[in-house]
């Protein structure tokens, strides 16, 4: 296997799990230890990957916020099925917080039939819904993000603290086993905490590209939720963490 394609096929390896051996990129690749040593070397150099005592794994850390539109353009079968199933868990009458995000967006399109309130941060998803009469809609209000077209602050930060939602749904831009829900900007992480806090149902909607990645700052650890719900790209690897967790864990198809 010529270097370049074997570079690619080890990265796709460490896409589909969460941490890997020199001797599973031997098996994956059919190249010999000595020439995987020298590839790791190289893309650690790079900073694609980190090294730890247990294995290799990708550096998927997430300095800053993508913008909607360099979301909405990724995995949107993915977001779609998450979707679909989540709305499943809403009924007639809910109280439902959304949090921002084009996860989010695509829930919103199959609750439509539902009378609902919904509160949330996202500019499009009330504009969306507040074109049904049987959904009543509330913005958190403050300042708008201009990266996700959201709210964020104090302001929205003290609405939420007064609110005793029935569902609430969170979205991110990383999950991990180990770090949690995690995002890029303090304002945006403790806007989302205050987001799930009083809700009686939490739930996570993450698409499986996600898991693995983190960013700085933590919104809240995996066993805090009460249902997390992605798609079927998720490794079994990863699969088998998440049951092991105190929550509902639910692959949409």
């Amino acid at each position: 296997m010529k270097g370049y394609n074997r570079l690619e096929k080890i990265m796709d390896y460490l896409k589909g799990h969460n941490l890997v051996t020199v001797d599973q990129l031997v098996a994956a690749t059919e190249a010999s230890p000595a020439t995987i040593r020298r590839d790791l070397i190289k893309l650690d150099q790079e900073g694609v990957i980190s090294r730890t005592h247990g294995g290799v794994t990708l550096n998927r850390f997430i300095p800053t916020q993508p913008t909607t539109l360099e979301k909405s353009q990724q995995h949107l079968a993915e977001k779609q099925a998450i979707a679909e199933q989540a709305a499943s868990f809403v009924k007639a009458g809910d109280s439902v917080v959304l949090d921002a995000g084009t996860t989010m967006i695509e829930l919103a399109r199959y609750l439509t039939h539902l009378p609902l309130r919904v509160i949330t941060s996202d500019l499009h998803i009330a504009l969306f819904l507040s074109e049904f009469k049987q959904i009543e809609v509330t913005i958190i209000g403050g300042r708008i993000d201009d990266s996700s077209q959201s709210c964020i602050g104090e302001h929205g930060r003290h609405f939420l603290h007064k609110v005793w939602p029935d569902i609430a749904f969170v979205s991110c831009n990383g999950w991990d086993i180990e770090k949690g829900i995690t995002s890029p900007t303090e304002e945006k992480a403790a806007l989302k905490r205050d987001l799930i806090a009083n809700a009686t149902r939490r739930v996570l909607l993450a698409d499986s590209s996600k898991y693995g990645a983190w960013s700085l700052f933590n919104v809240a650890n995996l066993d805090s939720l009460t249902d997390i719900v992605t798609d079927a790209g998720i490794s079994p690897e990863a699969r088998e963490k998440i049951i092991q967790l105190n929550v509902n864990f639910t692959v949409a198809e």
